[in-house]
């Protein structure tokens, strides 16, 4: 039986917008072949020590709708999740029930214009609020789950820029968008 999924309207306090992007020059792989790697391969490009990737539903080295992935991550923050939309330069996940977030996150890339030949921009996007109260409190407020989702996210981004065969032309950048809980997600509707 599957979980039911956990949309961000489902969730508690603000719904959090975050982007987490890396510029990646001298790629010698185009969009579509690095995002298809990091779609055989999830777990590879996240650190396992702040969120290891478990395959439980779906074929073992490729990325489908309805796949499913445990993610055991540092401290007490363990979830499923379930791909919802794949693409050749992109998918997406959306938690399921008892996750500590309840939401959205995609993973794109694509070739930036003109400038040297292999210049990609690998995408982290996430909308999402925390799944109750408590959660809120700990990883809003505490910031506890906050900095471990951050580490993690952007050593993914690093991965990807090394997993390219070109550099990173810059750090990570982290944007946050904080939607106030009246109109927690006005773009998208769960």
């Amino acid at each position: 039986m599957k979980k039911p999924e956990q949309p961000a309207a489902t969730g508690s306090g603000p719904l959090f917008e975050r982007i987490y992007c890396i510029d990646i020059g001298g790629s010698r792989l185009s969009a579509h072949q690095l995002m298809k790697n990091i779609q055989c391969n999830v777990a590879h490009y996240s650190p396992d020590l702040l969120a290891d990737f478990e395959k439980t539903r779906g074929q073992p080295h490729g990325l489908a709708p309805d796949d499913e992935f445990r993610v055991k991550i540092l401290g007490p923050w363990n979830g499923t999740v379930r791909v919802t939309a794949v693409g050749d330069d992109y998918f997406e996940l959306i938690t399921l029930e008892n996750h500590p977030e309840a939401g959205r996150i995609r993973f794109s890339v694509r070739e930036l214009p003109a400038g040297e030949k292999g210049r990609l921009r690998f995408e982290i996007h996430s909308r999402a609020r925390s799944r109750d109260g408590l959660v809120s409190f700990t990883y809003d407020t505490l910031g506890i789950g906050k900095n471990v989702q951050q580490q993690t996210w952007e050593l993914f981004c690093t991965t990807v820029a090394e997993e390219s065969g070109g550099r990173a032309l810059g750090p990570v950048s982290v944007e946050t968008i904080r939607h106030d809980e009246e109109n927690p997600d006005p773009g998208q509707h769960d």
